[in-house]
Formats: structure tokens, sequence, C-alpha cells
């Protein structure tokens, strides 16, 4: 009998797996990949083969036999952009994942594994509210320069997840409330929530508030100067700016605890770049409050670094006054995955199809 949901993440070096019967989490697992192992692949839409046994490899050891499965569920990757929800995955978004549509990335490989697992067995794949979601508002794309509009790449699948889950708690249907959501981990989206449509954000990569290893938005003069310096490469500088600033660039490392103990013992410069971090997050939170004219039900700061209660008190100070604070630490990508999947499956929503939702 088929009661199962297998739900897959890829991530660069791992693939985490987790088996759900219903919203309830049965077993997980981190499978690690080792750099030499990774490396025999010239591109990462190789690895799936590699990938996909290693996940029935795992259930297989569980004792799980994918006749168990009800539906798989992958991670969705840089695809075209498109609505949030839960997609069924099609050959078309598979072939982008695949090509890389909007680039290279672990996370495209969630929707090729799934579709092949499902497909030996009969059954249906999806993916749930991957980082293309784009549901802007035409005024949010205007940058100031033609040649760039603003792009919508987001941590769609968390904040999505818990603008659900506040809006039950607040005993109101997600379209009824507005929300400036702050996913606070390696890197960071501020997001304006209008209805349950993220209507504005910032590209993690790109802009907003600096984060622990990403520089967030520079000053773009300074920034052209330094690309002519001849002092980088375009690699090296990319990754000085996505991977290199931050937290990292100012005190050499990336983990917020770390930082944390150098503040209690007495480091002023550390206490200084941290509370510059919370404050530029505080300063875009009421800039996507402006998004919404004002008119937000509530804020919420999730993530890993929603932990940190030094971090959540500081911006709370600073916001507040414009709607209460809710605070859900932490990401579980593999219960917001298998929540989307669980809602199709029971008719709660009803599966997208990519090829009729993407935007040209």
């Amino acid at each position: 009998m088929r009661n199962y949901i297998l739900v897959i993440n890829p991530g660069s070096t791992s693939t985490k797996v987790a088996i759900f019967k219903g919203t309830e989490n049965l077993k997980q697992k981190n499978l690690l990949h080792s750099a030499e192992e990774i490396s025999k692949f010239e591109k990462i839409a190789d690895q799936y083969e590699y990938r996909k046994q290693s996940i029935l490899s795992w259930l297989n050891e569980e004792g799980i036999s994918t006749k168990e499965i009800a539906a798989v569920v992958g991670r969705g990757g840089l695809l075209k952009p498109m609505p949030g929800g839960t997609y069924k995955v099609t050959d078309a978004l598979v072939k982008d994942s695949q090509i890389g549509i909007q680039g290279e990335h672990a996370s495209n490989l969630g929707a090729i594994i799934a579709k092949s697992i499902a497909d030996e067995e009969g059954i249906e794949a999806f993916i749930v509210d991957p980082v293309a979601v784009d549901e802007f508002e035409d005024i949010s794309r205007i940058s100031g320069l033609p040649e760039l509009p603003r792009r919508s790449l987001v941590h769609a699948l968390n904040i999505k997840a818990v603008s659900r889950r506040i809006a039950k708690k607040m005993n109101k249907n997600i379209e009824d409330v507005n929300f400036v959501v702050a996913h606070l981990g390696g890197g960071i989206s501020v997001a304006a929530v209008k209805g349950g449509r993220i209507i504005d954000t910032n590209n993690a990569n790109e802009g907003g508030p600096f984060s622990p290893e990403r520089a967030g938005g520079l000053p773009v003069g300074d920034i052209i100067k330094l690309s002519y310096s001849g002092q980088y490469t375009y690699k090296e500088l990319k990754k000085k700016i996505i991977g290199k600033a931050g937290l990292v660039g100012y005190l050499g490392t990336n983990d917020a605890r770390d930082v944390e103990k150098m503040i209690e013992n007495g480091d002023e410069k550390a206490k200084l770049i941290f509370e510059a971090m919370c404050y530029q997050i505080g300063k875009d939170i009421g800039s996507y409050a402006a998004s919404l004219c004002g008119k937000v039900d509530r804020i919420i700061l999730t993530g890993g670094l929603a932990h940190s209660k030094r971090l959540c008190e500081y911006i709370k100070s600073m916001v507040d006054f414009i709607a209460p604070v809710e605070i859900v630490a932490g990401e579980d990508e593999m219960q917001s995955l298998s929540e989307g999947a669980y809602r199709v499956i029971t008719g709660e929503e009803k599966a997208k199809i990519y090829e009729e939702e993407v935007k040209a």
C-alpha cells in the first residue's frame, strides 16, 4: 500500500532525504557526497543518476520499498520565473532543470531525481515553491537601468511555508493577510508577502542586507572601480561578494554564534559589524512594509539566524512599531516540501503545470 511521501533536497555536497506519512516525518538522513565523487561530473545535472542510486540505497537500508511511496517531491531549482505553488514535474520542467535555465545549482537536481524515481513506479513527482518563484508586480521590476531589471530569486520555500503557518495561527486565510518576512540564513531575503504572494523582495545574491557570507547591496560606482582595478578576475570577485563577504569579510567567520561569543568577550568590532547586519535587516523590513503601504499584519523573522535572541531583539526594537513580530527560527525545508505535496494529494491544492504558468 502506498502510504509514504519521499522528499529529496539536494545540496552542493549532500542530499537530504526523508520519508513522510502525511505530514509526519518518519525518517530523515543527510546523504554526504565526497568532493572526489562530485568532481567526476562535468555538470551538476550529470550527478542525477549517482545521487538517485544513493537515495535508493538508503531506502533499501531502511527497509522501505518504492512500492510503498505515493509521491516523490523534490526541491525546485533555477527554473523560468513562475508563480508559487506545488508543481507537477513535467518533461518540460525536467528539461529546464537539466539546462539550468537561470543557472546551475544543486537544487536543479530535485525535480530530475524525483521524476526518475516516480516514473518507475507510475506515481506523481512534485516540486514546491522553488527559488525561481516570481510574483512581482510590474512596478517592482524597474531597477533604474533598463538593461538590468530587478529579478525575483528568493528563499520562497521557507517564506511561503512560514507565511501559511502564521496565517493559520491567526485563524486567517493566507489570501487575507499581509506579512513582511525576513529569511535570515547564509543569504538573506526580505520579502513583502501580500495575500500569500511575494510581490517584492531582494535578490539575496545581489542586494539587500549583508549576511554571514554575502555582501548585499553595494555602492555601484565603487564596485565598478573594483571590477576594473585589475585586482580580481570575474570569478574571484564574484566569490568575494558571494561567499567571502559579510561577517566572513569583516570578522573571518560565517557563524553568528562565534560572532556573539566575540561580542561577549568584549570585541567592539564584532559588536559593530553584527549590529550593522541587524540594522540593515531592520531597514529593509521598513522598506518592504512601505511596499505594502504600511498594511502589515505581522513581521516574521525566520531562518537559522532567527535562533539568535540578540539579533531578533535588535531587529524587533527597530520594527515592532510597524506590526507584531513573530519568530519562526530555522527552516524546515523537508517539512515544507512534504506539506506542499500533501496539500495536492489531499485535494487542498491543485498542482500547477509548469508550461502553463511560466512567464515568457
